[in-house]
């Protein structure tokens, strides 16, 4: 038997589960207050706080590390790398450190390999949000040096893909997909025989509850400059609150934004509808690179759970392929799974490398 940790770092929470092989133990949702996370002054003590608060979760449900065979954390804005299992090494925990768009999954790699350290047990990421499986026709953007990537919820995303797969008994393989992340950043995925094959990430398609979205180019010029903007300051301004729905309507959380509708806020009826419709929007564009050939849509994710949401999105797009609402993630179950089978033989885990670039197409 392997006992497996996952750890999962969120904006604002931190999930962990711990599984024997293919049986749950135990989950828990570690939620953070906004006021003790405003007190964090940068990555390290981002860590350190997450790393306490996950040591004296599994302390309190009587989960002793030593007991642990692998730890596996969820995959940050690293390079670009291929699906599946990777060992946690120095270049990974760089790579990661010195992003330039911070990120609450950078965390996972460093926290799984500080916890698997403590039990003696090899650490990994699985699908990091930087998998890369796109079509070469995909990349190309209309200026020189400047090349799209896939960055976006490559986990859950594949996760659902399969369970849909397997339970409509087809094989992911054999299969054309497209797969909507309905989160507080939104990225949707088209799905073609078994690969990733082009992510509409949060900064190029719609705009979600605490992302910007696509921003007209230059508009967003003029806005940096405007505001006199460093870098990082440029960053942070598509992202968190002042961005999205935070920034268009002081809240981020879809049940408050529906609530505020069922009052007759016209404003959030507005926004919450053109966020639906960008979505549809972005699944339409996906279409048209199978010539329409698409098996099935799959809304996923948080605000997958709002029949209105959802319902405008499918009305939009029922017209391409059926629509299926899965909400939620399966993240955790997704990277227990991916290590069980490294640590059962079944798979072998890759080296991180900089300079790795996926297979072309």
């Amino acid at each position: 038997m392997f006992r497996i940790l996952a750890v999962n770092p969120g904006s604002s929470s931190t999930k962990i589960a711990v599984s024997d092989d293919q049986k749950n133990v135990m989950t828990l949702n570690i939620c953070h207050s906004e006021s003790d996370l405003d007190t964090l002054d940068g990555f390290e003590e981002q860590f350190e706080y997450r790393k306490n608060a996950i040591l004296k979760a599994l302390a309190d449900n009587g989960i002793l590390l030593d007991s642990v065979s692998a730890v596996v954390g969820r995959g940050g804005m690293m390079s670009p790398v291929q699906s599946g299992a990777y060992r946690v090494n120095e270049e990974m925990k760089q790579d990661l450190m010195n992003c330039p768009k911070y990120h609450a999954s950078n965390l996972g790699a460093f926290l799984a390999d500080d916890l698997a350290g403590r039990a003696s047990a090899p650490s990994y990421v699985y699908d990091p949000v930087s998998v890369d499986e796109m079509w070469d026709l995909t990349r190309l953007t209309g200026l020189p040096g400047v090349e799209r990537t896939s960055v976006g919820h490559a986990l859950n995303m594949r996760a659902v893909a399969r369970q849909w797969a397997e339970s409509h008994n087809r094989q992911y393989e054999k299969v054309t997909l497209i797969v909507a992340h309905l989160g507080s950043g939104i990225t949707i995925s088209l799905h073609h025989n078994g690969r990733i094959v082009d992510m509409i990430s949060d900064d190029e398609g719609p705009f979600g509850p605490e992302r910007a979205g696509l921003i007209p180019a230059r508009k967003l010029i003029q806005y940096i400059y405007d505001h006199k903007m460093n870098r990082k300051q440029a960053f942070d301004a598509l992202q968190g609150r002042s961005a999205g729905l935070y920034g268009l309507l002081g809240i981020a959380n879809t049940i408050e934004v529906e609530a505020k509708i069922a009052a007759g806020d016209q404003k959030a009826l507005l926004c919450y509808k053109a966020m639906a419709f960008n979505v549809a929007k972005a699944i339409g564009q996906l279409a048209t690179e199978v010539s329409g050939e698409v098996d099935q849509i799959i809304l996923t994710g948080g605000t997958a759970f709002s029949p209105m949401f959802s319902g405008w999105v499918k009305d939009r797009v029922s017209f391409i392929a059926s629509v299926e609402i899965m909400p939620g993630e399966w993240e955790m179950e997704a990277m227990a799974a991916g290590v069980l089978r490294v640590l059962q033989g079944k798979d072998t885990a890759k080296t991180y490398s900089q300079c790795e670039r996926p297979p072309l197409l």
